[in-house]
């Protein structure tokens, strides 16, 4: 962990700028976060920042290869495959424990997952976090790979909208004002002007799909599948 920022913060911090943070993320969308906010981020230096995109890249890179493809191709049962799947998934996220190894962190693989996580409500506790803590240099982000705000939510916007309209992109969910993440989905729809749909809101005619947006009917052309 990064000493200077931690020693930093932890002179800075006091109750009040906690609860400004918390009420930020809580008061800024339509939905707030059903879950704890933690105190403080963790600041991680540039090495093991780095040592981690390594591992997550290295990991990615063996997913890719047709090696891969065959070994995995009979976890899925036959009869649900899915016609016209691309070659890869458009979102991975690859979860690490921080652990201890002799006198030195490392990152350890916890899971990898092919679909979205936290997507939109990162940038917003990003955000959040500036704004209750000042003493947190500007240029600190909670984004790996060197990647920044903007240029993270244009690849956001070109990997789930591509060439649509905003409102022909749902994304889409059970129940979404009754999920756990449902901040996220608030997010997300003021990020990119996608609305979060409950499946069973979707009507189908022939091969097209249609929600309700505002009274009128839309047609979905894209699916931001939660």
């Amino acid at each position: 962990m990064d000493p200077q920022l931690r020693a930093q913060f932890n002179a800075d911090f006091t109750p009040e700028k906690y609860t400004a943070l918390v009420r930020c993320v809580n008061e800024t969308e339509k939905w707030p976060a059903d879950f704890r906010i933690s105190e403080t981020p963790i600041f991680l230096t540039r090495d093991f920042t780095d040592e981690v995109t390594r591992a997550a890249n290295a990991i990615v890179a063996l997913t890719r290869t047709p090696e891969f493809a065959r070994h995995a191709a009979p976890a899925v049962p036959t009869g649900l495959e899915v016609p016209h799947e691309s070659a890869h998934p458009n979102f991975l996220v690859v979860d690490f424990a921080i652990c201890e190894d002799g006198n030195r962190l490392v990152p350890r693989l916890i899971e990898l997952q092919a679909f979205p996580s936290l997507f939109g409500f990162q940038l917003l506790l990003l955000g959040c976090i500036r704004k209750a803590y000042p003493t947190i240099p500007r240029n600190w982000t909670s984004s790996f790979g060197g990647i920044k705000d903007e240029a993270y939510l244009g690849l956001l916007r070109r990997t789930i909208i591509a060439d649509s309209a905003p409102e022909n992109v749902v994304l889409l969910e059970i129940e979404p004002e009754k999920q756990k993440t449902r901040i996220d989905f608030a997010a997300t729809e003021t990020l990119l002007g996608i609305c979060p749909v409950c499946v069973t809101k979707i009507k189908k005619r022939g091969r097209q799909l249609f929600y309700d947006r505002d009274g009128r009917e839309v047609r979905i052309e894209r699916i931001y599948n939660r």
